[in-house]
């Protein structure tokens, strides 16, 4: 890594920028300097709005570039991040510190100390709103992802700077979540890994089950041990203790905890450790894009990993499994976060029209009694008659009738859906379909997230505003009448999708790229110059 400790010596940082001490000096040219200075100030940060009336408002006085010892605290606090940006896989050739330090020490006039003070504001303001928001604008890499775009004006960050003590501004501008400190430790061990060759052979094979013998099980050992999920052995055996490291393995893996080596689990143990560390870059980066407050109490929903937890003050209070939407294009569930408001007990399915018309007008032309358990409702909300009815003159145009499902338990939301209203159509909620929670793999739904305990959600979420949540809950249930229930306080959702998720406790976990969404993330971090790298010296 380069060396900047020259540079940052008060000494040395100086006497690069010494020009503008001795021709103040000179007689008669003070006031030409000074206006030198503050020209090329205005001229170089014409270009940003906001970086233009910060230092307008600051009468265009120099934020780096002086000689006091405030100055050399930002410059030292600004390299010193600026070098060490790929600790936070971000790009370091971004900033060109060569470049700014270059600038810096070739500086011979006060305009050209002009252009260095702008070009460092440029520079921390760059790597201020990378590291605090992200690199990317989600929804360029995926219409899928719905996030905007977060930033703090260019005039909050420079005004941070100044009032504060410049290391400690620094250290502030990364997530203070608690995972993203995990995820670089992650990734500075991975990296690790990489430079040491690696986790060894992989293991061959479809399927390793306990009591197999052989190399394919010395070779499933190694890579075990290596991984750190079983101490030093010497068993050419399929024995007890790698049965116990396999299902480990397993449940950070989010695959079915067997213990045995079958072609999934295979799959995920052969993964190379340089694929771990992008999955642990894209979720840094995602981190980033959910820098905001998510709510002392809130819904995390982690489409990969085909979970919904409640969290209250940061640990997990409630969790259930998920089926999310399946990996069609128009189907798959999107990611956005928005406020749940209400919950409705018995509800009715008002089935979208992408549904009608892709789904059921199909079946309707060849049999207009088929799905006989949905309504067919006209214009005038009167409950149509299919008798005799000629569905092949309607298309997906012109099809003219909404179709719902009264409540009921085959209804395909269930018995209780929760609501937190927003444009894509997305919300939580029970289904009759029960099988589908056993599946190691849950992508099968419409775009919604089916929860495998509603109930049990449902009194969890009513447990804040009431002493008696299953008994309220169960007294809409059992009228069978269509309920709204609000909650009295909303509870933010976050719909989010994380492979690579660090706990508190034990090892990384690790989920497959289900849409492969975390791929299409990889490749516009590269495009933007981020490198898997090595250990930072």
């Amino acid at each position: 890594m380069m060396n900047l400790s020259g540079l940052m010596k008060p000494r040395m940082t100086l006497a690069a920028l010494a020009a503008c001490v001795v021709l103040a000096h000179v007689p008669g040219q003070a006031q030409a300097q000074v206006t030198a200075f503050k020209q090329a100030i205005a001229e170089h940060a014409s270009d940003d709005r906001e970086l233009a009336r910060f230092y307008r408002e600051n009468g265009f006085s120099a934020i780096w570039t002086g000689e006091d010892d405030s100055h050399l605290a930002r410059r030292q606090a600004l390299l010193s991040a600026l070098a060490n940006a790929a600790s936070h896989g971000l790009p370091t050739a971004r900033y060109d510190v060569d470049g700014l330090m270059a600038q810096m020490r070739n500086a011979k006039t006060p305009r050209d100390l002009g252009q260095v003070d702008v070009a460092l504001s440029k520079a921390y303001l760059q790597y201020a709103r990378d590291v605090e928001y992200g690199l990317l604008e989600p929804r360029k890499v995926n219409k899928e992802i719905a996030r905007k775009s977060q930033s703090r004006d260019g005039v909050e960050y420079l005004t941070r700077l100044i009032d504060g003590k410049p290391a400690q501004v620094m250290k502030t501008l990364p997530p203070s979540t608690p995972e993203y400190p995990r995820l670089r430790k992650e990734m500075l061990r991975l990296q690790a890994v990489i430079e040491a060759g690696g986790w060894g052979e992989t293991v061959p094979g479809k399927k390793l089950e306990p009591g197999d013998k052989g190399d394919a099980i010395v070779k499933l050992r190694n890579r075990l041990i290596a991984l750190g999920y079983l101490d030093r052995s010497s068993s050419r055996r399929y024995d007890s203790r790698i049965q116990a490291a396999v299902q480990q393995f397993q449940a950070d893996h989010g695959l079915a905890e067997d213990g045995v080596a079958g072609a999934t689990t295979l799959q995920e143990l052969n993964v190379a450790p340089e694929k771990r560390l992008q999955s642990v870059l894209v979720a840094m980066e995602r981190e980033r894009w959910t820098n905001f407050e998510r709510g002392e109490r809130h819904v995390w929903v982690n489409l990969t990993d085909y979970t919904a937890k409640i969290m209250d003050d940061g640990k997990v209070t409630f969790e259930t499994r998920s089926v999310v939407g399946a990996r069609d294009s128009d189907r798959r569930s999107p990611e956005f976060s928005d406020e749940m408001e209400h919950m409705v007990i018995n509800p009715t399915w008002n089935v979208p029209r992408s549904i009608a018309v892709k789904e059921y007008l199909p079946q309707l032309k060849k049999n207009p009694n088929a799905v006989g358990h949905l309504k067919l409702i006209d214009g005038s909300g009167r409950v149509v008659s299919r008798e005799g009815a000629d569905f092949t003159q309607f298309t997906a145009k012109n099809f003219p009738f909404d179709i719902k499902q009264p409540p009921s338990r085959r209804n395909a939301l269930g018995l209780v859906k929760f609501m937190f209203p927003n444009r894509h159509n997305i919300y939580l909620h029970d289904t009759p379909q029960k099988a589908l929670f056993a599946r190691e793999t849950r992508a099968y739904s419409h775009g919604c997230i089916r929860l495998a305990q509603p109930f049990e959600f449902g009194y969890a979420l009513l447990a804040k505003q009431t002493s008696q949540p299953k008994k309220v809950f169960h007294r809409y249930l059992d009228t069978g009448r269509e309920s709204q229930v609000d909650l009295e306080q909303h509870v933010p959702v976050h719909i989010v999708y994380r492979t690579a998720v660090m706990p508190a406790k034990g090892r990384a976990n690790y989920r497959r790229d289900t849409y492969g969404r975390d791929q299409q993330i990889w490749k516009a971090l590269q495009s933007a110059g981020v490198e898997l790298g090595a250990i930072q010296s």
